[in-house]
């Protein structure tokens, strides 16, 4: 019995590894019909296949392939001792599907449908599932490893990029007066500095965040803060205006891109319950670097002697030192940055596995060897990547020229973010979008609208100042003088200067009208906003003097000589401590940003963004509301400083909730459109508020104080992302 009982177990496991090899016969009888026909039958031969040893047919039904074996060569072996190991296991070969069935049955049995079969609308709700999964997954991670040296590591490079946007701003206030001094630009041509910088600060703002969105936060960085570094240098050396404001026009193009790449790049390594906070604390380099811009330009500009020329053609003055020193803090983050890595979850995004992994790893490592905690396994081993969507680009590789196919890969990628800039408008974050537009447009006009301007407030008090002290000399009748002393903030009316010298002088806002000057001598004269108003000199010698043909203004000159004349515009601080004053203005007023930011970054994760942002911009506006009685320079600089404290907080609550709206694969996206926004309304703050300064100062004042009343009230309908994690 026992031998029969052995017999039997015998047969069946062989009758198994009969019915196991017929079946690796088969896929490979499979496999070679699938090669044959991809080599030499065409669509319509896919029907059938003839086996060249067994003469076994395999036939396409339905988009699956069966195995039909004939009567006399062991159908029964193959499916005797059939049991459930042998079932055919789950993306195991089945066969080719048929070209002409429909799309539900283009797949193999028991695998999933392929994305090449799907239409877009399904693969972007996988996506957005992946999306959603990655969120909650990422989150954890970056919990799990922790903050420390690594966050603060990357606080401080990013925090040197925020930096020198701050000092870009400022040194375009700075730099505007000395600039178009030196260079000769009229009155008409003033301003166009300013608004060119902005212009520039507009469009790389909406270029590069969309980029950043496309090739990474670093990669984006890195390029931006660059143009902005070369421009801004050679921006310092350039003598004609026209030249010198392309260069200010590129450099800030470049440093547009900063605030969205930064601020979307150092949220995405920071924990839920930390990113307001750090977030915060990173806006102070902002404020770090209108401090930086102040006192360099306080202890810079202002000194003359600074400077050198070569002739009367090159004419290096202090305020061009102050340029190269001001781009110092962007040639120090372009470095650092090339030390740091790309953002995991940008790259987790765009399907790069195993990079995010590695530098996920290196994150977590480098904090725990901070904490002393080397020992200690990152144990994540597979992240959620989100369905990668495809889009076909074509490049003429083949037939087309080297040029042609760079114009193509420009036209793609420059399609490909205004797609994205679109998506910002699509539901779910359309309304958030709107909102987000209202709130940054009225803060930048109200901000930027009086911070960029207000040097030219507190130089039109000290203008009527200096106008009321202006001394008045009328009939004068002086001969054979020597005039050696400087003269300043005088009217001199129908006077006769017979036989005098004036010599190594300095005439400063000094008008002659109706005056005689014969038999005179002007030696080694240095003038400023003077002028000959219906003048006459005769017989008069000019030698080596900037008198120019311009400050001669309805004036007869009868047998005059000129020698070595001084062309261009001459610059001078010297006993002029309005310059001092304009600059420790603004120092104060950017110091006094820093208690602000300290407590919204004290309170940001306590009270929550939306009190912060509406509670600051209705302060702010209420503040800016009592600049209309301010009636002396003391007065003004105490509101100001008011305004600047109050307003940093709106500020900063305003970029953490703009990084927290958006998702990733948009976030750059949407803050540099955003951003754009903010400087488009600069630049029509500076407009408004510089046609009405020097008429009333009222208007612009009750206009910002009610947009941004208006701002705040919008920003209170945001959402509140406290508690959200990254999208």
């Amino acid at each position: 019995m026992e031998e029969t009982y052995k017999d039997r177990t015998s047969f069946v496991k062989g009758a198994k590894d009969i019915a196991k090899e017929v079946k690796r016969q088969a896929v490979k009888k499979v496999n070679k019909a699938v090669d044959k026909a991809q080599d030499g039958y065409t669509q319509r031969s896919y029907n059938r296949f003839q086996d060249e040893e067994d003469d076994d047919d395999y036939y396409v039904q339905g988009g699956n392939y069966g195995v039909e074996a004939n009567d006399d060569e062991g159908s029964s072996e193959a499916t005797e001792g059939h049991d459930e190991e042998d079932e055919i296991y789950e993306g195991e070969y089945q066969g080719i599907p048929s070209m002409g069935q429909d799309k539900d049955g283009m797949v193999a049995l028991g695998q999933p449908v392929r994305d090449e079969y799907k239409d877009r609308h399904e693969l972007e709700t996988e996506r957005k599932a992946d999306e959603e999964e990655l969120a909650q997954q990422y989150e954890l991670i970056i919990q799990e490893c922790g903050h420390g040296r690594f966050q603060w590591a990357l606080f401080f490079v990013l925090g040197m990029a925020l930096m020198a946007d701050g000092v870009e701003v400022f040194v375009v206030g700075f730099v505007l007066p000395s600039a178009e001094t030196d260079m000769c630009i009229p009155n008409s041509g003033s301003g166009w500095l300013g608004d060119i910088v902005y212009l520039g600060m507009m469009v790389g703002a909406f270029f590069w965040g969309g980029l950043a969105d496309k090739v990474g936060r670093r990669q984006s960085l890195l390029i931006c803060m660059s143009v902005n570094g070369f421009f801004a240098f050679l921006s310092s050396f350039v003598q004609g205006y026209g030249f010198f404001l392309f260069c200010r026009l590129c450099s800030g193009f470049g440093i547009g891109g900063a605030v969205p790449t930064v601020f979307s790049y150092f949220s995405e390594v920071l924990a839920r319950e930390k990113r307001g906070e750090h977030l915060s604390w990173l806006c102070m380099f902002w404020m770090i670097g209108g401090i930086y811009a102040s006192a360099m330009a306080w202890a810079i500009i202002p000194h003359y002697g600074w400077s050198f020329s070569m002739g009367s053609a090159y004419q290096f003055h202090s305020w061009r030192v102050f340029v190269i020193v001001c781009a110092l803090p962007c040639v120090s983050s372009v470095v650092a940055l090339t030390f740091m890595p790309e953002s995991p979850r940008f790259l987790l995004e765009v399907g790069k596995h195993d990079e995010a992994w590695m530098i996920l790893k290196q994150i977590h490592d480098t904090n725990m060897r901070a904490r002393g905690q080397p020992e200690k396994v990152f144990t994540v081993n597979r992240i959620k990547t989100p369905k990668q969507i495809d889009e076909l680009i074509e490049i003429e590789s083949d037939t087309g020229t080297w040029y042609r196919r760079c114009f193509v890969r420009i036209r793609t990628e420059l399609y490909g973010i205004w797609l994205t800039f679109m998506r910002c408008f699509n539901y779910p974050v359309k309304d958030n979008t709107i909102k987000l537009t209202a709130v940054w447009f009225t803060l930048s006009f109200g901000y930027y609208g009086l911070s960029v301007w207000f040097p030219d407030v507190i130089k039109h008090l000290q203008s009527d100042e200096y106008a009321s002290r202006v001394k008045h000399f009328r009939n004068e009748e002086v001969s054979h003088f020597v005039f050696n002393f400087t003269l300043e903030n005088q009217i001199h009316s129908n006077g006769e200067y017979i036989n005098d010298r004036f010599i190594m002088m300095k005439f400063k806002s000094v008008t002659f009208e109706d005056s005689l000057f014969k038999n005179c001598v002007f030696e080694d004269i240095t003038s400023l906003n003077t002028y000959f108003r219906n003048c006459t000199f005769v017989n008069t010698t000019f030698y080596n003097t900037d008198l120019e043909q311009y400050k001669f203004v309805d004036s007869e000159l009868i047998n005059c000589t000129f020698f070595h004349i001084r062309t261009g515009c001459q610059i001078s601080f010297d006993d002029d401590y309005s310059a001092y004053w304009i600059y420790f203005v603004n120092f104060l007023g950017t110091l006094a940003v820093l208690p602000g930011n300290i407590v919204s970054a004290l309170l940001m994760d306590r009270i929550g963004r939306l009190t912060m942002l509406g509670g600051s911009m209705v302060l702010s506006g209420i503040s800016c509301f009592f600049l209309c009685f301010g009636t002396s320079e003391s007065m003004m600089i105490g509101m100001l400083c008011l305004y600047n404290g109050l307003t940093i907080s709106a500020w900063n609550s305003l970029d953490v909730i703009t990084v927290e709206l958006y998702p990733t694969d948009r976030r750059a996206t949407g803050f540099g459109f955003l951003n754009a926004l903010c400087k488009a309304a600069a630049v029509l703050g500076n407009l408004i508020f510089g046609s009405l300064v020097g008429i009333t100062k009222a208007i612009p004042i009750l206009l910002a104080s009610t947009v941004l009343v208006c701002g705040g009230l919008v920003g209170l309908r945001l959402p509140d992302t406290r508690t959200q994690v990254l999208m």
